[in-house]
């Protein structure tokens, strides 16, 4: 299993305590416990710091406590102050947001992350930073996760894509290679955006007459320019139906009804643009943050609890071999349950066994016996031999998932958990890696990337259209579709569903032509949308919805409603 290193606490050229509270080795009483404090030190008083008057009830040589005592080794250097060309590229960003980010997501999240990244770009060059080559993959990974919405219709898929795009943004600029650095850089941002306001107003006071001489010819340029497009091209407009359509496409439309929504985007991505060029600046050094080891236990002690779970773990993967190895049929001659039945019986309590696996294996190696190499050596044998069982949880889960999927169809939910469950498998392959070599100080920022990669595969892929496909392919297959998992899904499975025959077609596509129809602006539109409107306005679903229950009727969506009535659906 992957090794623990712990960095000696960092000090200063003294060799004080990082951990110490400034102000001297001990507590000082306060005001309100005078009566209390001692006086001056008598002859011979045998506690420490009698002779300097500091507080004797302290014991010899521990640090004063301190809540963030811990941010103390990580704290950043002097930072680059902000220039001219970062504020300028946070004003945009911010511009961007509130002219295009109020009618949906589309490209436009893509624009407005590209415009923050030159923000931080300048920054961190006005810094003197390096590129580094995790830096450059973090950061093109997490602009294709910001192009899943120009790609994808689905909603759940865009805001996982969007959330990980900033917390791999945020790791780009603060870097990371261990355990405590790669994990709190991904939501460093957070404490980054109200410093980040500061480190701006700081500089906008820096800027001498001369400086603001120069952004006002700028200001004026911009102003004129603004003018003469708006004049010039109401002229065109007027004077050019086709040159009319293309600028209505392209320029954002203004509602004074608008303004407050637009005010509140603005400023929130400018302050979120600060905030990156603020960590590009001068980053916080997460990797220097001390995580103690926890007390080493003895073997038998730690050793017996795991021996036992492996035993079960093992009877586990025994069982499966003699079920699930002899076919489908021996399901049902074994058990007595469909194959429907034991799928739904066991996924959900194994998908848990393998998420507290994960618990255990990382709570196991943090008190584990680590004195002499045979405590080392039973350390990565035990832990080892459970995480490769857990894949035997792990590949049982799946196989228990697809028979639910081939007997009840594929939902957003049960895909969601099969691509979860599909990544902590990847992850104990990573934990058994990391055990065999020599070093595994790869694993944290391998971990991560797993995860990211999973997300965005998982966006691009469309969810949606493989949920339709597969429902459609199950359908062609036995004449069987529950359009409960279909009718509710996004334009990304139109076409699919437009292979549905007729009366299943229309049920199926009832509520997508409505969203279909709506207009949305070029900028947040995308490209699944654009090829389930062209579909649909080639071949419409018939409106044929009636006091007797219409397509749907017909297709038997309200029967199986009536037959479903009360049961969970997973």
């Amino acid at each position: 299993m992957p090794g623990h290193s712990t960095p000696a606490p960092a000090g200063g050229p003294s060799g004080s305590d990082p951990y110490r509270a400034p102000g001297g080795p001990g507590q000082q009483a306060g005001p309100q416990h005078a009566e209390s404090a001692p006086g001056p030190a008598a002859p011979g008083a045998s506690w420490p710091g009698a002779a300097d008057g500091t507080n004797p009830y302290r014991a010899p040589g521990r640090p004063v406590p301190s809540p963030f005592s811990w941010l103390r080794p990580s704290d950043p250097g002097p930072k680059a102050p902000a220039t001219p060309r970062v504020l300028a590229a946070a004003l945009v960003t911010g511009l961007l947001v509130s002219l295009l980010v109020n009618r949906g997501l589309g490209v436009n999240l893509l624009i407005c992350g590209v415009a923050a990244a030159v923000g931080a770009g300048l920054a961190a060059r006005s810094a003197g930073r390096r590129v580094r080559g995790w830096t450059l993959l973090w950061s093109a990974l997490a602009l294709a996760l910001l192009a899943v919405p120009a790609l994808s219709d689905a909603g759940w898929p865009t805001m996982l894509s969007t959330l990980c795009a900033l917390g791999l943004a945020s790791l780009a600029l603060h870097g990371g290679r261990r355990w405590a650095g790669v994990l709190l850089a991904l939501p460093g941002i957070l404490w980054q955006l109200v410093p980040g306001l500061g480190w701006a107003a700081a500089a906008v006071r820096r800027i001498s007459p001369a400086g603001r001489g120069r952004v006002a010819p700028v200001l004026k340029a911009v102003l004129v320019a603004g003018v003469l497009l708006a004049v010039f091209g109401s002229l065109f407009a007027s004077a050019d139906a086709a040159m009319a359509d293309v600028l209505e496409a392209l320029i954002p439309d203004l509602d004074l009804g608008e303004f407050p929504l637009r005010a509140v985007l603005f400023v929130l991505g400018t302050v979120v643009a600060l905030g990156f060029a603020h960590i590009a600046a001068g980053p916080r050094r997460w990797d220097r943050t001390v995580v103690r080891p926890g007390r080493e236990r003895g073997r038998l002690e730690w050793a017996l609890p795991l021996v036992a779970l492996n035993l079960m773990f093992g009877a586990f993967a025994l069982i499966q071999a003699v079920v699930v190895l002899g076919g489908r049929d021996s399901i049902v001659r074994n058990t007595g349950m469909s194959r429907s039945e034991y799928a739904r019986q066991g996924f959900w309590q194994l998908t848990a066994v393998t998420v507290l696996t994960l618990v255990v294996v990382g709570v196991a190696k943090r008190w584990a016996p680590r004195s002499t190499a045979a405590d080392r050596r039973l350390v990565r044998i035990l832990l080892g031999a459970l995480c490769l069982l857990t894949l035997v949880v792990v590949a049982s889960a799946l196989g228990r998932m697809w028979f639910y999927v081939d007997a009840s169809g594929l939902t957003r939910l049960r895909l969601w958990v099969l691509v979860v469950e599909v990544w902590l498998g990847v992850v104990f392959l990573l934990l058994i890696t990391a055990g065999l070599v020599r070093s595994a100080a790869w694993l944290p920022r391998a971990v991560v990337l797993s995860g990211m990669l999973t997300a965005a595969v998982y966006g691009l892929m469309g969810p949606d259209a493989i949920i339709a496909e597969q429902n459609v392919a199950r359908f062609e297959r036995t004449q069987q579709i529950d359009l409960r998992n279909v009718r509710d899904l996004s334009l990304d499975a139109v076409p699919a569903l437009d292979r549905l025959p007729k009366d299943y077609r229309t049920c199926a596509l009832e509520l997508m032509r409505t969203q279909a129809e709506e207009a949305v602006p070029w900028y947040a539109t995308n490209l699944a949308a654009t090829r389930a409107r062209d579909i649909l306005a080639e071949r419409p679903p018939l409106d044929e919805v009636s006091a007797a229950g219409g397509a749907c009727a017909r297709a038997g969506l309200w029967d199986g409603y009536r037959e479903g009535e009360g049961a969970e659906r997973r």
